[in-house]
Parts: structure tokens; sequence; C-alpha cells
């Protein structure tokens, strides 16, 4: 993956911490959604990275990403998912 890619996929991951309130918020709000508030919270979080990798590819790389792009994304996820719970939980 392009390392400039990698450092802001990071670098959102970390904003998880920051914004914990807001996605906490987000799943109080949506009552018939919140059965399981972890996994909606860590949906949210997926959701906004999703965006952000998509976004930056386009921005820094001024293309899609590439399958195996993709596929490093992916595992940037589940090595993180870890640290992304406890960020959610921390909040």
């Amino acid at each position: 993956m392009n390392k400039q890619l990698e450092e802001k996929l990071n670098q959102k991951i970390s904003e998880v911490a920051d914004k914990s309130d807001e996605i906490l918020k987000i799943v109080k709000s949506l009552n018939a959604l919140n059965a399981n508030s972890d996994s909606f919270g860590y949906g949210i979080v997926i959701g906004r990275l999703y965006n952000s990798f998509y976004y930056q590819c386009r921005r820094i790389l001024k293309r899609n990403p590439t399958s195996d792009e993709f596929e490093e994304f992916l595992a940037i996820l589940d090595k993180k998912q870890k640290e992304i719970i406890d960020l959610l939980k921390s909040g």
C-alpha cells in the first residue's frame, strides 16, 4: 500500500479516540439499531475508515484503489480491530 495512504489510515484510526463520544451519541440516538451497541459503534467506525480509504486513494493516488490495495486495507483493519474496539470502549 502507498505509504502516505497507510499513514492517513492509521491517523484515522487514532482519531477514533477523539471522536468516540460522537460515535456513542449516534449509537444511543438510534435505539432500534443498537441491540448490540459495540457492534453498531464498530460499524460506524469501519464505515468512516472505508470512506476515508476511498477518499484518500482518490486524493493521493488520483484513482480508485486496486484490489490488492483493498486487501491491504482489510488486513490493516484485521490487525487493528482490537485497538479500535478498545478505543470505543474507553470513550
